[in-house]
């Protein structure tokens, strides 16, 4: 397993309430968005991968659907090409994508401790507790994919207890089930807090599809910025970390 060699720095740490952590992830956002928006353009081009490779063609999908004129009754998404294989692939692609925001997570912790960023740090995920990284990533996918066939409010309400999980992976070296408990028992300790993190975080992240579509590589990593913010609320900031090459 890698080493890591930690050090203290200075660094903020916002209260333990939601005004405060909005408001300290908001600041750490500022000097790490170029960083947020590579990785969503990784993801992004990833995902036109898939849909070529497969076939699927997700904006003839929608012509579809509005030409249906609201009568989706007869509308069966397994039936349009490739949808089912672009299915499997996109879940493939959201669990090795999973260590670019722990990348992210750990460039936030650097520039708040001010410590020099690399380019290479975004994809430290891939070298710092790789497998569980994607083992936490396949159990929380199955629980939101769960809440949100359920209906989409009790995937709001379950995100908090999954909130701390990445951070927890990254800075505490831990196993994805050690992760998942240790964010559960904290989340449900300080629900409301966690439950407000989550919302207003969780709107600016889908503000960019709201005020322009593209503008959604801007603003959708805002949720791992908030991720560290309340790891550093409630568990203290962490100590940086620095990989041994």
């Amino acid at each position: 397993m890698s080493e890591f060699n930690e050090f203290d720095q200075q660094g903020s740490v916002p209260n333990k309430d939601t005004g405060s952590i909005i408001s300290h992830s908001f600041e750490m956002y500022k000097g790490v968005f170029l960083y947020g928006i590579v990785a969503m353009v990784i993801y992004m081009i990833a995902g036109f991968a898939i849909q070529f490779v497969t076939g699927f063609n997700s904006a003839s999908m929608m012509e579809e659907m509005k030409d249906a004129g609201g009568d989706y009754s007869s509308f069966s998404y397994w039936n349009v090409p490739g949808f089912s294989l672009y299915l499997s692939l996109s879940g493939l692609l959201g669990v090795l994508v999973a260590p670019l925001y722990v990348g992210l997570i750990y460039i936030v912790n650097k520039y708040n401790t001010k410590s020099q960023i690399d380019f290479a740090d975004l994809f430290i995920g891939y070298k710092q507790n790789f497998v569980n990284i994607l083992i936490y990533s396949i159990i929380s996918g199955i629980i939101s994919s769960v809440a949100m066939t359920l209906c989409f409010f009790p995937f709001i309400f379950v995100y908090p207890f999954l909130l701390l999980g990445y951070p927890i992976l990254l800075f505490e070296n831990a196993s994805a089930t050690e992760a998942l408990g240790k964010s559960f028992n904290i989340a449900k300790e300080n629900y409301g807090t966690f439950l407000g993190a989550t919302v207003v975080g969780g709107l600016i992240s889908i503000a960019g599809v709201v005020l322009c579509g593209i503008g959604i590589i801007a603003t959708a990593p805002f949720m791992m910025i908030v991720m560290y913010s309340v790891y550093c609320a409630f568990l203290g900031k962490p100590r940086q970390i620095e990989f041994k090459k």
